[in-house]
């Protein structure tokens, strides 16, 4: 059985419906950064897709090749995710889609290196006749956390964000979204195959104790 991180890391991937506080350990990730409406058709962030897809599979499929990664273990490739924010704004402002600016990333293996992940770009590029420039091996320390899953359209997360950060001031904590704390998602449904009511989409935004 192929190791499927969703199922193996219930904490960070499937939460209750209910607010949680969770702390999030540092991840490599493939990322790709850029800006504006993700609605937008062959706008900059759904080639931003095809592009981390494009690497994700190229090291998943490495074990058919001759690039034979150190510590290659089968797994399931993980979900997409995305990092938001906009100036001046603390949060997200659902209203000025155009005015995002976003990380799009999926989590990379603990054994892929940097030296693995420069060898699958070059690799990626010779094969598909690719620009691939724009991707990075990114890691992220996330920290202390609230999260919630989310079920519904994109546009209704703000009724899922309130209900997060009522709890967490319940709890002693207040929102700690900076330039390096950001909105953070991860997408557990395919869009273009699943009903806007029924998407799934895990919600998490970095938070602190309240200073006594």
């Amino acid at each position: 059985m192929a190791f499927d991180y969703k199922k193996e890391y219930k904490e960070f991937y499937m939460p209750g419906k209910k607010p949680g506080i969770v702390t999030v350990p540092s991840m490599n990730y493939i990322a790709v950064r850029g800006q504006g409406d993700p609605n937008e058709e062959d706008g900059e962030y759904k080639q931003s897709i095809g592009l981390l897809y494009g690497i994700a599979f190229t090291i998943k499929m490495s074990k058919k090749g001759d690039r034979q990664i150190e510590g290659y273990f089968d797994y399931v490739v993980p979900p997409l995710e995305g990092f938001w924010w906009q100036e001046g704004v603390q949060g997200i402002d659902y209203a000025h889609k155009e005015g995002f600016k976003w990380i799009s990333v999926i989590r990379l293996p603990d054994f892929v290196t940097k030296t693995d992940f420069e060898w699958a770009i070059q690799e990626a590029a010779s094969k598909k006749k690719t620009d691939f420039s724009k991707v990075e091996f990114f890691t992220y320390d996330e920290g202390l956390c609230v999260q919630c899953m989310h079920i519904g359209p994109y546009d209704d997360e703000p009724a899922t964000v309130d209900l997060m950060h009522e709890f967490m001031e319940s709890q002693g904590y207040v929102l700690d979204i900076t330039d390096k704390r950001m909105h953070h998602e991860i997408y557990l449904s395919d869009a273009r195959r699943v009903a806007p009511e029924k998407r799934k989409t895990v919600i998490r935004h970095p938070i602190r104790k309240v200073l006594q």
